[in-house]
């Protein structure tokens, strides 16, 4: 936890102030315009009751009732502009946060990204975004209450210096309230939100894995833990949102029986003659601007306490930065809410062709375990096709998500083309490399959107023909074909109306449209039948040539057709060679080329 303290929490309203400069300055005239309009119908009221008590003409009431419309006019058109501007200044900062920390999340090595669940950070970027952006919203408010009652405060002290003095005193109680529940106003937001993600993060889970609870059994069990998770939260927001309601009304009382009490010490000075007493028309003002002072107070009592709540948010935020500090939400990040979106990005063709990709050394150990990869060396060249093997638990996922940077290795060394790469995550990826996961992510669209995912469509996918091809390559197309709406299919959260071959083969088909020189599969063809798997891997080398590619299989096709096979146990390559000659070589190799013969002849449904 960064715990921001709340007195620096100005420092993140001014870097959002200086995001819009240009709208915020706006804001805040037009908002001290409208806060500080009514001091003028104060004093119009002022010299209208003077000219009262002593007998007003018609021309002095035509023009203070025009004088007031003109008033009721212009502050309307003030308001509406100011709305209009204030809406689009709030949702543009909104904005900006939610894209730096999505950008920051995508930056983060894919496979150790996140310690929170996917519910936990959508509450974050939902509302912990918003807490940070109330106190912003107040703050041109909270300026031009304070210009209004100063202004106003100056005028009431040429009145009456004595009784404006009375005027601070309510002021002053709502500001030593505010700063003494400062630590309490903290902790119960840190409560309430922590009772909040866990709420959010549990229902993202319990979605994820309906059928699990189901086969199991548990549906009561985990209905019951929401209940507990509910009951909590319930409790926190309660103290939370009372602790708020009883402050704004502490606030709120304490201006207004600090206003009584000078009302009363004004009404007593009313028509006394001398210099002590006040005028009809000067007591008017006095009992008009008096609310504009004492807002100024209350305004100043809501500030520190959104502030305090808002420092909250912005430690929970920091926190999903994963290592960056809170700056990292505001740097300058077109946001493209008025030119048509953002450009499409376009993957681009390598600079230069593959010759080789080198690891030597590669290390990498889970968090608080011995599990992992030691001291790992690969090689694959230009138009190989290397398969790395092992038992369950040798670490053949963990080193293909270390050697593309999912994963950040602890010692080791890749090269590419021979030049040194220090930041794998930003290097592999296309058009250099391309990666189909062992469980792949598919997206709730058309099946179309999941092969292309936007951009690539964009780059001509249809008219050159990539999408039909890698479509073909990936032995998709029979599977379009009986599909009613084609490539248009919506395919579900996570491809749920898919078989567990066809999200293989879907994102599969996905990795190839972006045409990279080194293709990344991690035991992709476990769902697929032995003649479905043979043909895919045909089709990829006659349609695209001697493609370098890098698979974790034990399937016998993938093994068979090898240039070169590293075997993996224990997180060590213990043997590497072709199928031929690691069948004469290791005891482990010959255990998984049985086992694929095996289900290669129909003795096991599985590879």
């Amino acid at each position: 936890m960064t715990n921001l303290k709340p007195r620096w929490f100005a420092a993140v309203l001014w870097k959002m102030a200086r995001q819009q400069p240009f709208r915020y300055i706006w804001a805040l005239f037009i908002w001290t315009s409208i806060w500080t309009m009514p001091i003028a119908v104060g004093v119009i009221a002022a010299r209208y009751f003077d000219a009262l008590a002593v007998g007003i003409d018609t021309t002095t009431l035509v023009l203070t009732v025009t004088a007031l419309g003109a008033y009721a006019f212009g502050r309307a058109v003030f308001i509406f502009l100011g709305m209009r501007n204030h809406a689009s200044l709030l949702f543009r900062a909104a904005a900006l946060m939610r894209k730096n920390l999505l950008v920051r999340i995508y930056e983060l090595p894919g496979a150790a990204a996140l310690d929170e669940t996917p519910g936990e950070i959508v509450s974050r970027f939902r509302d912990d975004v918003e807490h940070v952006i109330e106190p912003f919203d107040i703050t041109v408010d909270f300026v031009g209450a304070l210009i209004s009652g100063t202004v106003s405060f100056v005028i009431l002290w040429t009145i009456d210096p004595t009784i404006t003095m009375a005027v601070a005193v309510p002021i002053a109680v709502v500001a030593f309230v505010a700063n003494r529940t400062g630590g309490l106003i903290r902790r119960y937001r840190t409560e309430a939100r922590d009772a909040t993600e866990a709420i959010t993060g549990f229902l993202g889970e319990t979605f994820n894995a309906t059928q699990s609870v189901k086969v199991a059994g548990a549906e009561s069990y985990m209905l019951e833990h929401f209940r507990e998770l509910n009951e909590v939260r319930r409790s926190k927001m309660v103290r939370d949102r009372t602790l708020s309601a009883v402050l704004l009304n502490v606030f709120r009382s304490a201006v207004n029986v600090g206003t009584g009490l000078v009302l009363l010490l004004a009404a007593g000075r009313l028509g006394i003659s001398g210099s002590t007493g006040i005028s009809l028309g000067e007591f008017a003002l006095f009992v008009y601007l008096l609310n504009l002072t004492t807002d100024a107070g209350y305004f100043y009592g809501i500030f520190v306490a959104r502030s305090k709540q808002g420092s909250v948010s912005i430690d929970r935020l920091t926190n999903t930065l994963s290592g960056k500090a809170w700056k990292r939400l505001f740097i300058p990040t077109p946001i493209h809410l008025d030119d048509g979106g953002a450009p499409i990005a376009r993957v681009e063709p390598a600079s230069e062709p593959f010759r080789s990709l080198r690891v030597e050394g590669l290390t990498y150990h889970y968090n608080g375990s011995s599990n992992g990869i030691d001291d790992i060396d690969l090689e694959v060249n230009e138009g190989e096709f290397v398969v790395v093997t092992g038992k369950i638990g040798s670490g053949k996922t963990t080193l293909l998500r270390t050697v593309l940077g999912l994963l950040p290795a602890e010692a080791g060394s890749l090269e590419w083309n021979d030049r040194d790469i220090e930041d794998a995550s930003t290097w592999m990826v296309p058009p250099r490399a391309a990666y189909t996961p062992q469980v792949p992510r598919l997206f709730s669209m058309s099946l179309e959107d999941n092969l292309v995912l936007g951009a690539a469509m964009h780059d001509g996918l249809s008219d050159n023909g990539i999408l039909d091809e890698s479509i073909h390559i990936a032995t998709m197309g029979h599977d379009i074909d009986m599909m009613a709406e084609g490539l248009g299919t919506m395919i579900g959260p996570r491809g749920v109306r898919l078989s567990g071959g066809q999200i293989q083969r879907t994102a599969t088909a996905r990795m190839l449209t972006r045409v990279p020189q080194l293709l990344v599969l991690d035991d992709v063809s476990s769902a697929l039948d032995v003649e479905t798997e043979r043909l895919m891997w045909s089709r990829l080398f006659e349609e695209r040539g001697r493609v370098a590619t890098l698979v974790v299989s034990h399937r016998h096709a993938a093994l068979a057709r090898a240039d070169r096979v590293v075997v993996m146990d224990k997180g060590r390559v213990v043997a590497v060679g072709t199928a031929a000659e690691l069948e004469e070589s290791s005891e482990t190799f010959r255990a998984i080329w049985e086992g694929a013969l095996g289900a290669t002849n129909g003795v096991s449904s599985r590879g």
